[in-house]
């Protein structure tokens, strides 16, 4: 080959992923290398399910108390919508529910007060930050504050998927993008997001968060993924101590697998 071809692999070469053939967890059944959308109506706890998550890849210890994880280490986060208190309050409930020391988490929080992923000069930026830290998650809670596209344009927002899809396969990073699902929830939920459906087709994984019913405090998540089975849908609760602290998502039932 010539200098200017693209690079190639023998298929036999090919990273085979884990044992059953299907893909590398980070989070056992919740979520694995590639990129993928967490999603729910407002006010769904998405914001402590991704918290949780970075707290459990950081440390070690298992998501949802439950879900194992391998690969741990650094985890980088930005949520838009939070002031910065509240997402170390959060963060600091999270670990006290789990007994761990805040200041040893190897958790790392973006601070700018705004994050433009439609912008050259901050992809720069993001992209520099994941060289340096090389977290093993990130984590961009809501989509629809990091840009200023048409988010029902297909090709506007192919083009901002592009380029995280390309963070991920450059830093090694698996990605969540916590977005929003539209007010009529859908039988299939990845139907549901709002915008284009480029963001459902661009997912290797895909977590939702609905209410259990109207009014209700449970929580309905429901697991997807591009190669591999998922679970069944998982009842949760945001739970507190009596005194309000140490406030984390509790998982009420033990889920079985789901083929198909």
């Amino acid at each position: 080959m010539t200098d200017d071809s693209l690079p190639t692999r023998r298929a036999a070469a090919l990273d085979c992923g884990d044992s059953d053939g299907t893909c590398h967890w980070r989070i056992s059944h919740v979520w694995g290398d590639g990129v993928g959308i967490l999603g729910g109506p407002p006010k769904c706890a998405k914001s402590w399910f991704g918290l949780d998550m970075a707290v459990s890849l950081a440390s070690a210890t298992p998501f949802l108390d439950h879900f194992a994880v391998h690969d741990p280490g650094p985890t980088l986060v930005y949520l838009a919508e939070d002031a910065l208190p509240q997402v170390r309050a959060r963060i600091a409930g999270i670990c006290l529910h789990r007994g761990l020391e805040l200041a040893q988490l190897d958790m790392h929080v973006i601070t700018a007060p705004a994050v433009r992923l439609d912008q050259t000069a901050d992809q720069k930026r993001l992209a520099s930050t994941l060289e340096s830290l090389r977290p093993k998650l990130l984590l961009l809670d809501p989509l629809v504050r990091l840009h200023r596209l048409d988010e029902n344009s297909s090709a506007d927002i192919s083009a901002l998927l592009g380029y995280l899809r390309e963070l991920q396969r450059c830093h090694d990073v698996a990605i969540v993008v916590v977005h929003h699902m539209r007010k009529a929830i859908r039988a299939h939920l990845g139907q549901a997001l709002r915008g284009s459906g480029d963001l459902y087709a661009w997912t290797d994984h895909a977590a939702y968060l609905t209410r259990s019913g109207p009014g209700s405090d449970r929580l309905r998540l429901t697991l997807e993924h591009r190669a591999a089975p998922a679970l069944d849908p998982i009842e949760l609760r945001l739970a507190s101590r009596d005194d309000g602290t140490a406030t984390h998502l509790e998982w009420l039932k033990t889920p079985s697998r789901r083929h198909g």
